[in-house]
């Protein structure tokens, strides 16, 4: 594994993986260029030099699968209803210090260019009042804002999270009383990746905190630690990434990508 100190950088990635997926079952363990998708992503995090990686699992497939490429694995309950509740267990199970980096990172990104990995990490620790760091890219057609399933993130001046939703925001009035289907010139709309880093501290606390209300009517869950005054950092992404694996479409589309490239 990496151990990076060349700018003072230190941090962890924790990968959590869980089998159950409605629409791709055992997603972890599908094959892409007869490697299982688990161990792809387990790569590109050793890529970003993390000075350790681990898969945060309730499922011992998977707990066997990524052992026999070598990859930390720790178990953890079968509760979780998000990754950052998954990896939360790992953090508080491991002894992390409060004031260690976390990058959470999504066991479907076979894809992730790992130097955004290192540039969530980054973010955060170049922003000591955050508690969270996470990455945003610029809305450039109507379609994706208006799309449900893209989730958008409102700023201040100073990059730190206001809002994410689901819903087309900010709404421009004046503009799309006339117009709703070209978007304003000026950069006002922003893509939230779902990638994040966290500081053990806040992982520590996130799963005591109160279920939200906007959590839960917007099914985001980085809505629960702004509802609970956790600051959030939102930088801009330095190169946009490929989607995730979702589906069976997906996973020919990833496998097309990464044939070759192991």
């Amino acid at each position: 594994m990496a151990d990076d100190g060349q700018a003072g950088l230190a941090f962890r990635v924790a990968i959590p993986a869980r089998y159950q997926s409605t629409r791709l079952p055992g997603k972890p363990l599908r094959e892409i260029g007869g490697v299982p998708m688990i161990e792809h992503v387990h790569r590109r995090a050793l890529e970003s030099g993390a000075r350790s990686v681990i898969v945060a699992t309730d499922d011992r497939r998977i707990q066997r699968a990524c052992e026999r490429f070598g990859a930390q694995v720790c178990l953890t309950g079968s509760q979780h209803h998000s990754g950052t509740d998954r990896i939360a267990e790992a953090a508080q199970a491991l002894g992390w210090a409060a004031d260690e980096i976390v990058v959470n990172l999504q066991g479907d990104e076979p894809l992730i260019p790992p130097n955004l990995v290192r540039q969530v990490a980054e973010g955060l620790m170049n922003h000591q009042d955050a508690g969270i760091a996470t990455l945003s890219t610029p809305i450039l057609e109507s379609r994706e804002l208006f799309d449900p399933h893209v989730v958008k993130v409102v700023t201040d001046h100073q990059g730190y999270a206001l809002y994410f939703s689901r819903a087309p925001v900010p709404w421009h009035r004046e503009k799309f009383a006339t117009a709703p289907d070209r978007l304003p010139a000026g950069g006002l709309f922003k893509r939230h990746l779902g990638i994040y880093a966290y500081r053990a501290a806040v992982l520590n606390g996130y799963a005591s905190l109160p279920d939200s209300m906007l959590e839960r009517a917007e099914s985001l869950e980085q809505l629960r630690a702004l509802d609970a005054g956790v600051r959030i950092h939102v930088g801009v992404a330095e190169s946009a990434p490929p989607p995730g694996v979702d589906t069976e479409a997906d996973l020919i589309r990833v496998n097309a990508a990464l044939c070759g490239k192991g």
